[in-house]
């Protein structure tokens, strides 16, 4: 897993997560993982335990996104056991530890409290981040990214129509929930970055996190939809996620040179999970045991352990490549 910073891209994600404290049961499950809807009461946690936890959320989702685009570079470069790495990782990322941190920390509520947070974070996105993020490359000569940034933020101003409109039907039982926006899947070869601006570069980083999370937890939303016998929301979820992966987050990584040769790709995934494993979660986990946090501080430990043995495994394919 990979940290970076973000911005306050989350708010509709963070004031979902602080409603569903007070709820007396949230229902998580990934679609395609298999996984059984997970009811638990949940705890009122220490703030800096939910941070974290929202940190936890953020890589995840990231690495998650990350490592299945170093699956498909090892698959062109002929390396099919790298790949597959890659993308069983990939898949603990999102569906293990992605997983147990929303539960702790109650990140999905009633379908009405994630479309009002869904909502939020797009609005966000479109009259805000984005259309910033757009004049700032246009100032510093990025006018690729600056394209590409203000195309996205009309697509969040579509999907925040549509959840609106999804909420009325939701709160009134009239009418029909939109259908579900189709993604323009782009290609993510290797390659070197296509901005020259180091605003631009960080505006990136924080717009390919935003989305990798949005897709996480569009999921979590959908599941929720499906589970409590409403298909209809549940594909305009799934619809955006796919919009917000392998439309906005592929595009944003293009432009990033996110994905290199195979083993540059290794050794970043190297790196990122040793720091993980030695510094961030074991750091989480002190601080959630010191304020009597002892389920979340489980959580990071194991979480620890787990991305310790994700670099002893990136480690041995490098060491094996030819």
């Amino acid at each position: 897993m990979f940290r970076h910073s973000i911005r306050t891209l989350v708010v509709g994600l963070c004031t979902l997560t602080a409603a569903s404290q007070a709820a007396t049961a949230v229902a998580l499950a990934v679609p395609g993982y298999h996984h059984q809807a997970t009811y638990a009461t949940t705890q009122t946690l220490h703030s800096q335990t939910l941070d974290d936890l929202m940190t936890a959320m953020k890589g995840e989702a990231f690495a998650h996104a990350v490592y299945n685009l170093f699956g498909t570079q090892a698959d062109s470069q002929a390396y099919p056991a790298v790949g597959e790495l890659f993308r069983n990782t990939a898949r603990t990322e999102l569906s293990e530890h992605l997983h147990e941190a929303a539960t702790l920390a109650g990140a999905v509520g009633s379908n009405a409290d994630n479309l009002r947070a869904a909502i939020n974070g797009e609005t966000y996105e479109h009259q805000v981040m984005y259309r910033g993020f757009a004049d700032q490359a246009r100032k510093d000569g990025d006018i690729e990214a600056a394209d590409l940034f203000a195309e996205i933020a009309m697509d969040e101003g579509r999907h925040r129509d549509a959840y609106r409109a999804a909420l009325a039907v939701v709160t009134t039982g009239q009418g029909a929930v939109p259908a579900p926006p189709k993604a323009d899947m782009v290609s993510v070869p290797a390659g070197l970055p296509k901005v020259r601006a180091a605003r631009t570069r960080a505006d990136l980083d924080t717009a390919m996190h935003g989305e990798a999370l949005a897709h996480a937890k569009y999921m979590l939303f959908a599941a929720r939809a499906q589970e409590t016998g409403n298909p209809a929301l549940a594909r305009l979820f799934e619809g955006t996620a796919k919009v917000e992966l392998h439309e906005h987050f592929a595009g944003e990584a293009v432009l990033a040179g996110l994905v290199g040769t195979t083993k540059d790709n290794l050794s970043k995934a190297i790196a990122g999970e040793h720091n993980e494993a030695t510094v961030l979660y074991p750091g989480f986990a002190e601080r959630a045991a010191a304020v009597g946090d002892t389920a979340a501080a489980s959580y990071f430990r194991d979480t620890a352990a787990d991305e310790a043995k994700h670099a002893a495994a990136f480690e041995q394919a490098l060491n094996q490549l030819h």
